[in-house]
This record gives C-alpha cells, sequence and structure tokens, in this order.
C-alpha cells in the first residue's frame, strides 16, 4: 500500500484548508472554494507552498514522490466530502503548459487515473480540456 502523508486538517471540521508535508519537506495545500450560486459545487485547488516555489504553486516537484502526494490528496477528498455529504459537484482543472491550454496535460491524465478511488458510480465524470467536473448521479 502507498503511503499517505500525515494531514493537517482545519482547525474546524468543516473548514476548507488542508495540509501536508512530504517526507522531502515539500509542503502542500489543498483548498476547497464553493461557487457563489452554487454552495454545493466545490472548487478543488492544490499546490505546493515551499518559497522555493514561490512563483509557481502548481510547479512538478519531481522528488520521486508523486504517488504518495496524490494518495494523499485524495484521502483529503475524502475527508472533505465526508464533513459535507450533500456536495452535488466537485470540479477541478489541471494546468496545461502555456500554448497547449486545450490538449489533455499529463498532470491532467494523472489526475484521471485517481479519481476512481475518490468517486464510486455513483458519480459521472465530465472533462473539458483540463477542466473535471464530477457530478452526483443520486
Amino acid at each position: 500500500m502507498i503511503k499517505i502523508y500525515p494531514i493537517q486538517l482545519p482547525s474546524i471540521s468543516s473548514g476548507q484548508l488542508y495540509k501536508f508535508e512530504t517526507d522531502n519537506d515539500i509542503e502542500y495545500e489543498v483548498r476547497f472554494a464553493r461557487k457563489k450560486d452554487n454552495i454545493l459545487h466545490v472548487i478543488i485547488a492544490f499546490g505546493v507552498l515551499n518559497e522555493e516555489f514561490e512563483d509557481d504553486e502548481y510547479a512538478l516537484t519531481n522528488k520521486g514522490d508523486i504517488f504518495q502526494v496524490m494518495n494523499t490528496i485524495c484521502a483529503i477528498i475524502k475527508i472533505y466530502f465526508s464533513e459535507h455529504l450533500h456536495i452535488r459537484i466537485f470540479e477541478f482543472t489541471g494546468v496545461s503548459k502555456p500554448g497547449k491550454e486545450q490538449e489533455t496535460s499529463q498532470r491532467s491524465l494523472l489526475y484521471m487515473r485517481y479519481l476512481p478511488r475518490i468517486f464510486n458510480n455513483d458519480w459521472k465524470v465530465e472533462k473539458n480540456g483540463n477542466n473535471f467536473i464530477v457530478k452526483r448521479l443520486v
């Protein structure tokens, strides 16, 4: 089984900001934001917090721990969902390379591989380029 890093939970269970740190001292944050026009629609954003990646929170760290990072992000999304059972839509975007916005990025392909670990058959994934919307069917 692939390792999950220790997760720093929000100070209140309904909080929106989770953090974790890898064995390579890379800090990540996972943030959930509700859409103004639909509080049951949540946008998920995650990125690196370390100063060395200050100009690009979506930087590739290349520390050899991508599977642990992704498993930790999956665990965080599951925790968030367990505290917000009425959410109907989750949305996130895989960052694309400049000039290749319409192509599916390697990062987006990676995200797609992890979606079944989070969402079961009660959810439908809609993909548009590097944007993913996961909707509850029931």
